[in-house]
């Protein structure tokens, strides 16, 4: 990297400090909000349909999506790209279902939300998996993998445990002082900054495969399939995505802190639905502009247009395009969108740790506490998960980066997706139910991936021999926790209390009959668009 590109990615470091620095004290200055709890954790309320989107997508296309997506499109083409495109089923989800719920309940946190749904030991649990989620899996893998792919573009030997400091402290910065404010506004800027870049490098990267039918020619079949036979050797068939994927979609997009607090600010009802309707249309991109440049780079590698010795490392797909295809000056505009991706993740969690912290744990047991305290406790707590992020991130290994997260996903989501899926539906969902499953779940979860990470031989010959991958792991969690769920709340029926009873469709449909915006801007036309805009992709590229 030139000159010029770093002196690029070094003016957008400090202008994105400086933007969320800036948004941080301009809100602390208002008479209205100065050390007010509520506009550092959620920004007081008043978040609206286009920022909640950008932020939601902002703070999940981290760059373990860039990095991991690429890589997982040159190795297995179109494959990953279904986790994109699932996640707009997702989010409709969110919008017509779950964040309903949460605006009407007016809870801060999501195990606020379970409290008023079952019991406080519920949230003590949630709470606690939560933060675990937040450092292990949102902060860490973006960490390792921001680090990684920046030393690759760079063309710097620096030390990994420098670089991951280095974004770590610059992002932490902004965010420690700032709060949900300061991240959902720089988030807003990052995610104009990393669409830019990916645009760009997608265009250029299809022109020099020769657009469809270069990369047609040079590209096995079947990596330009979306949906893959029970023998396809990537080893993730249709029936594995279609019954795990909603395990671990609902988790992270329906009842995780880090990402559903974008839609706990917002300003009202309308606004947090059509804020997540908004980032499920934006969730369609990456398979284009982050999945079809890996698969662009293996043709190019296939042509002899990029020797294939600078793929030794598959991770570093995006860093070789990068650094293979673009002008010197467009070279730093995408180091700066790489640093956008991780920072937005990283900023994200951290804001949901701090809130978590404040409002799950000590002002459930200290609820004198006052607002000042609270923010404190925030900004400290938010500091220690960095820390500890950092150790963990420096543990993690390059292979298979995208589907790594999603490993470890699985064994955290079952028991959450579970308890949440029933509790809005079911309205016999129990109390007791809710925390043996949360506490059960978490247990076995815990126990499997430790198998996993440390690759016990029996456990791993038993996945071979059954054909089990990890989303169908998931999808046994889920049956497991179902069966809890189930036994224990018909045998503890659950006594309603005037805030429970609220927080339980009595129909499926009941949702769906506020009757939201006028024209186009309406939640139920933006779903049905949604869903068919999604079952085109699938119908095209199946």
């Amino acid at each position: 990297m030139g000159l010029i590109d770093l002196i690029i990615v070094v003016v957008y470091l400090l202008a994105v400090v400086a933007v969320g620095c800036w948004s941080s004290l301009r809100k602390s200055s208002e008479e209205s909000s100065a050390g007010a709890a509520s506009e550092y954790f959620l920004a007081g309320g008043t978040l609206r349909w286009p920022i909640i989107g950008m932020a939601l997508f902002a703070t999940n296309i981290s760059t373990v999506h860039v990095v991991g997506l690429a890589e997982a499109g040159f190795k297995s083409g179109l494959l990953m790209g279904n986790f994109e495109l699932l996640a707009g089923f997702t989010l409709i989800l969110l919008a017509n279902f779950f964040a309903p719920l949460y605006i009407r309940s007016q809870v801060v946190t999501l195990p606020d939300f379970l409290e008023k749904r079952y019991s406080r030991p519920s949230r003590d649990v949630l709470a606690i998996v939560s933060v675990v989620s937040a450092v292990f899996v949102h902060i860490g893998f973006s960490l390792y993998t921001g680090a990684v792919v920046m030393n690759g573009i760079v063309g710097v030997d620096i030390s990994l445990v420098w670089s991951v400091i280095a974004i770590a402290l610059l992002t932490g910065l902004y965010t420690i002082l700032g709060g949900l404010t300061a991240v959902v506004v720089t988030e807003s800027l990052q995610t104009i900054v990393l669409l830019a870049g990916a645009i760009v490098i997608s265009a250029v990267a299809w022109v020099k495969a020769g657009g469809w039918e270069g990369i047609h020619a040079h590209v096995p079949a079947t990596h330009l399939s979306l949906i893959r036979a029970a023998d396809d050797p990537d080893g993730l068939p249709w029936y594995s995505l279609a019954l795990g994927y909603p395990v671990i979609g609902i988790w992270y997009w329906c009842t995780d802190q880090t990402i559903v607090q974008r839609v706990l600010g917002a300003k009202d009802e309308n606004h947090a639905r059509v804020g997540a309707l908004f980032a499920g249309f934006i969730k369609i991109l990456p398979l284009f502009i982050f999945v079809v440049p890996g698969i662009a780079c293996y043709s190019l590698v296939q042509q002899g247009i990029i020797p294939a010795e600078k793929l030794s490392h598959t991770e570093q797909t995006y860093a070789v395009l990068v650094q293979e295809l673009l002008p010197v000056g467009v070279r730093g505009l995408m180091g700066a969108a790489l640093l956008a991706a991780v920072m937005s993740t990283v900023s994200g969690a951290l804001n949901s740790i701090g809130t978590l912290v404040s409002y799950d744990m000590l002002k459930r047991w200290r609820p004198e506490t006052s607002d000042r305290a609270l923010v404190s406790v925030g900004r400290w707590s938010s500091f220690i998960a960095l820390l500890m992020a950092i150790a963990w991130s420096l543990t993690l290994s390059p292979s298979g980066i995208f589907q790594s997260i999603n490993a470890m996903i699985t064994y955290v989501a079952p028991p959450i997706t579970c308890v949440f899926l029933f509790g809005v539906f079911w309205r016999r969902a129990s109390a007791p139910a809710a925390f043996a499953t949360l506490t059960l779940g978490s247990l076995v979860g815990v126990m499997l991936f430790m198998l996993e990470k440390f690759k016990v031989a029996w456990w791993v010959d038993l996945l071979k021999a059954q054909h089990i991958d990890f989303l169908l792991i998931g999808v046994l969690l889920f049956v497991l926790c179902t069966a809890i769920m189930v036994t224990v709340s018909l045998a503890r029926p659950h006594v309603h209390t005037t805030d429970s009873e609220r927080l339980v469709w009595r129909t499926p449909w009941e949702p769906l009959e506020f009757r939201g915006w006028p024209g186009i801007m309406n939640y139920k036309w933006l779903t049905a668009l949604l869903a068919a805009v999604l079952a085109a992709v699938y119908t095209l590229l199946a």
